[in-house]
């Protein structure tokens, strides 16, 4: 591949976000191409950089995660010097990421969509938010372990019988981070034809109840509002994990001529023509008359040997991996899903690539996590910034 022929090349993004849903958004673009700033606090920066331990050699495992493909520039944003600087850097950008959650401190740090317009109308404002800059939660600060709460999806995970569960990955962050992704592509697709940039307003709470969108409608239908059932599906059987003798095992038989191949594979060809069992709609129905009668079945025999009968029948199935199998695995790694990354300070470290993958304009990995301020001499000179004005710059505490 030609590396001057990315999907982003030319597409320049200033990433004033930090933590999560703001950094993978950023992350994403970089690795299509685009060359993107992440402006950090002088002595502290992100605050994913005190995320930890695990550290190693000072550097925050969480922050490495998500900061690929990015240079580092410190600059202090309350001072008058460092908003000059920001203008410098938005006047030039295609695109601006930011996740401060008042409009009114864009306002006093000069990051108002208006006067950002105003001096680049091309642009596309991307801001990041627990709720959205409308309504009566409008600048209240969240997280991503508030927005799964009050998105109704915490109270859906877990058993029947326990207590609402936190997803164990930042998932409102990260829908947050892909929703952005997705607004700024297509904003930059509606750019080509208008000329004009815009204002794109993402909330957590809005991209975590995104994920409810297959159980709204039926409660809109029933007015049954959904429960917890552990790893069943509310609305397919059989579509869980089951016992084998030896380890847990998983299989989702979404069709009923699934359900007539999955019958045979495990031997109870008798169950496919049950009426109570007929259709999909007969099973979840049924639920509690079938599920026993499974998990009799399967507890009598290995999982790898289900596992075979399953695959040799075409139903999907899988195994419960560990983070050590599935980074391990042969058909994850044939695909690329681990790069390494030169490290100034820890020779190399290794994150998840990127998991899109094109047959022209493949993504990139052409920067390990910056250091803090690593960059910040570099993007001040192209500024325009001479070696005198940087250090005086340094000297007040601006960068």
């Amino acid at each position: 591949m030609n590396q001057t022929s990315r999907p982003l090349d030319n597409i320049r993004v200033v990433d004033l976000t930090e933590a999560l849903a703001g950094p993978v958004c950023a992350m994403i673009l970089g690795d299509l191409g685009a060359e993107v700033i992440k402006v950090e606090r002088p002595g502290r920066g992100d605050q994913a950089r005190g995320y930890g331990p695990p550290f190693a050699e000072g550097e925050s495992a969480y922050f490495m995660s998500l900061n690929r493909n990015k240079r580092s520039l410190t600059l202090d944003v309350t001072a008058a010097e460092g908003q000059e600087i920001m203008q410098r850097l938005l006047a030039g950008a295609d695109v601006f990421l930011l996740n401060m959650p008042r409009q009114s401190s864009w306002q006093k740090y000069g990051f108002d969509y208006e006067t950002i317009l105003a001096g680049n109308p091309g642009i596309i404002v991307a801001a990041i938010s627990g709720y959205g800059h409308t309504g009566p939660k409008a600048g209240d600060p969240s997280y991503d372990v508030i927005a799964q709460a009050e998105s109704g999806t915490m109270s859906l995970t877990g058993e029947p019988d326990g207590p609402p569960t936190r997803f164990p990955t930042p998932m409102a962050d990260m829908t947050t981070g892909l929703y952005a992704t997705i607004g700024i592509l297509a904003a930059l697709h509606a750019r080509r034809q208008s000329g004009r940039g815009q204002l794109l307003d993402l909330s957590l709470l809005e991209s975590q109840v995104s994920w409810l969108a297959n159980l709204v409608p039926a409660y809109f239908l029933t007015g049954r509002p959904p429960q917890r059932i552990g790893n069943a599906h509310p609305m397919l059987v059989p579509y869980r994990l089951y016992q084998a003798r030896d380890r847990l095992f998983n299989v989702g038989v979404g069709t009923d001529s699934l359900w007539q191949r999955f019958c045979q594979a495990i031997g109870r060809p008798e169950l496919a023509g049950d009426p109570r069992f007929k259709t999909n709609a007969d099973r979840v129905r049924n639920r509690a008359e079938l599920e026993p009668i499974l998990d009799e079945h399967f507890a009598q025999g290995e999982a790898a040997e289900w596992l075979a009968r399953l695959h040799e029948a075409r139903i999907p199935c899988g195994p419960v991996n560990s983070l050590p199998d599935v980074l391990a695995d042969e058909q994850f790694l044939a695909r690329g899903g681990v790069v390494e990354l030169p490290h100034p300070l820890l020779g190399s470290v290794k994150v998840l690539a990127n998991p899109i993958h094109f047959s022209e304009t493949p993504p990139t990995y052409r920067r390990h996590p910056p250091l803090l301020g690593e960059h910040s001499e570099e993007i001040l000179a192209e500024l325009g910034y001479d070696a005198a004005a940087v250090a005086g710059l340094r000297a007040r505490g601006v960068v």
